[in-house]
């Protein structure tokens, strides 16, 4: 059931949902959260269809929020909100409201949000695109209890995940932090089966992917360890190695779909790993709305940081450390002996060693 309205107000939005409701014989309202979904025309219908298929797990009002942009300078200053009520069959198992904004009413945008919400009931801000820098500081993104964001779509990933670290609040979490979770899950269970030390660690992935470096952020952070980034063709993380003093442990995906797990002394195991859709990230992040703090930890930990340590220190290589020397004089002859060093780590870093 589907219900269009035209220069409308919030008031008559709730009213078209309570009509709606007693019109598909379900007036009880059985939702579990607001998700608001702010985003622009273009990402609208994906991002709109994740919401959809997440809400058979999370049933959920779900709230599109897209602020049009006027032509002229005369439609501007008019202010008007148009809707769309969807409930029953075109809405999945919750209710949904598509707003959109025009004029002066777009920077207002939680006035028009705020009497839409479910009484007592959480709220998820979610940004599939053109995601504010500091969302805990956004006025949509005050009212939620979580806010979503991905920087992989953002233009430069990485300058927007040293952003997103700088301005980080409980409640804030990012679909790039997502999307590793079962990588770090295998690597938390790969080390469970075997007694060692993890000495160094390299993650490889595609070129500018967050998912990369907070992986290596995270496999830092807990292991104390210097991890080392590497580019490779993707799609996406294509492979982590761990030097152990037990041999390596080696976790590679190469097609995006099915990986090998290898350790030393072990059978090769291959798992499954695909990559996951947006809906699937979103169905996990709406599984709890507690703040994490795994990832602000791995957040915090710091890209310069990580890299100042892979570049001091490389992995092992057949059970020999290859490092930089921390104190060499810098003469003509001690350039040989750095090369190895420069190879395995970042060029830019070991330049500047």
């Amino acid at each position: 059931m589907k219900t269009d309205l035209t220069d409308t107000t919030s008031s008559k939005i709730n009213k078209a949902l309570v009509l709606g409701r007693r019109a598909i014989g379900t007036p009880a309202v059985g939702m579990v959260l607001t998700l608001v979904i702010v985003t622009d025309e273009e990402n609208a219908y994906d991002a709109l269809k994740a919401a959809n298929e997440a809400s058979r797990e999370h049933p959920s009002r779900t709230l599109v929020v897209i602020k049009r942009v006027s032509r002229s300078p005369r439609d501007r200053s008019t202010a008007r909100l148009d809707a769309e009520v969807r409930l029953g069959a075109d809405a999945s198992t919750g209710e949904t409201v598509v707003l959109r904004l025009y004029g002066e009413v777009g920077d207002h945008a939680q006035s028009v949000v705020l009497p839409l919400l479910l009484p007592d009931a959480p709220v998820v801000v979610w940004w599939p695109v053109n995601a504010p820098t500091d969302p805990a500081k956004d006025p949509l993104g005050a009212l939620a209890q979580r806010r979503v964001t991905d920087t992989y779509a953002a233009e430069q990933p990485i300058h927007e995940l040293t952003a997103r670290a700088d301005a980080y609040t409980p409640g804030d979490t990012d679909l790039a932090w997502t999307r590793i979770t079962p990588w770090r899950s295998m690597l938390a269970a790969a080390l469970d089966q075997v007694v060692c030390e993890v000495t160094s660690a390299e993650v490889e992935g595609e070129e500018f992917n967050p998912s990369v470096e907070l992986l290596a952020m995270w496999l830092a952070e807990r292991l104390k360890i210097p991890v080392r980034r590497s580019k490779s063709a993707g799609p996406g993380l294509t492979s982590v190695r761990m030097e152990t003093s037990s041999g390596p442990i080696v976790l590679d995906r190469p097609d995006g779909s099915l990986a090998t797990l290898s350790i030393q002394g072990q059978p090769d195991r291959a798992v499954a790993l695909k990559r996951r859709d947006t809906a699937e990230l979103i169905a996990e992040e709406l599984r709890r709305l507690d703040p994490d703090d795994t990832y602000a930890t791995a957040l915090r930990f710091g890209l310069e940081r990580l890299d100042e340590e892979a570049a001091v220190t490389a992995p092992e290589v057949d059970g020999e450390t290859v490092a930089e020397p921390a104190a060499e004089p810098a003469v003509p002859a001690a350039k040989p002996a750095a090369k190895p060093a420069a190879k395995k780590a970042p060029a830019k870093k070991a330049a500047a060693k």
